[in-house]
């Protein structure tokens, strides 16, 4: 666990070290790096290098107010991959974690092993897309409190000790500013259709943020995608359920 000095942020970050295949992990907008407890364990002893990061305006992250913000999604993870001399990885993002893995992804192909969007609207800006979310999330929803929007009925009745934690890390996740992001590159469907990017498309069948039925519609413009779901999960399938999560995500990294 350490920081490294880039524009406009000390960014925090963790790497599991390693020679095995690097992995990086981009959480969701209600967590930061600590929210991949129950994966990086089972990552690893797969063999994997396990790199983790809380984005600036997240976490332990140190944004400085003196240069630009907020800064690009894809920026200051091309910069961390730098730093570490990884030339590709496996992206496995989470909610808005897959904004970053796709603007990255459109911007920096080569450099992206495979793609996996959980529970992600990933960024998409194509209008039909944009109306589907807009009816999806009318008002009553968005004014929710996040452990209600994200977490499944299930998962809320019966797993409190992991419901606490979960409540923990949001809470203590965002800074100020933290809503503001930017891409470098328009994720509409025209923009999907050039991906050759392997991706897989997970998705909770309880996630009221980001359902089956709408990301099918951005999936469908990916030309090499899986699309799976885990059932009764809502929009932290990954926290939820790792037990069955983890092996699909595993199963789809070692194709790849």
């Amino acid at each position: 666990m350490t920081y490294i000095n880039l524009p406009g942020v000390n960014l925090w970050y963790t790497d599991s070290g390693g020679d095995g295949t690097p992995v990086v992990l981009l959480h969701a907008a209600s967590g930061n790096a600590d929210s991949w407890v129950h994966q990086v364990p089972d990552f690893t002893a797969a063999g994997l290098r396990c790199i983790a990061y809380d984005r600036r305006g997240w976490g332990r992250s140190r944004p400085d107010p003196a240069a630009d913000q907020p800064g690009y999604l894809a920026d200051d993870l091309a910069a961390l991959l730098d730093h570490l001399g990884v030339t590709a990885a496996h992206l496995v993002s989470t909610a808005a974690g897959g904004a970053i893995a796709m603007d990255f992804a459109l911007g920096h192909p080569a450099r992206v092993r495979s793609m996996v969007l959980a529970d992600a609207s990933a960024g998409v800006q194509e209008p039909e897309y944009l109306d589907a979310q807009h009816r999806l999330r009318p008002p009553p929803i968005e004014g929710l409190p996040v452990e209600l929007r994200e977490l499944s009925p299930r998962y809320r009745t019966f797993n409190a000790e992991g419901f606490q934690r979960w409540i923990e890390i949001a809470r203590n996740s965002r800074q100020a500013g933290w809503e503001n992001q930017r891409s470098r590159n328009v994720a509409n469907y025209a923009a999907l259709e050039t991906l050759r990017v392997p991706t897989l498309v997970l998705v909770g069948q309880a996630d009221l943020m980001t359902p089956a039925a709408t990301a099918r519609l951005y999936a469908a413009h990916i030309p090499n995608h899986r699309f799976e779901t885990v059932a009764e999960a809502g929009h932290g399938s990954h926290w939820e359920q790792p037990e069955t999560w983890n092996p699909i995500v595993l199963d789809f990294i070692r194709q790849h």
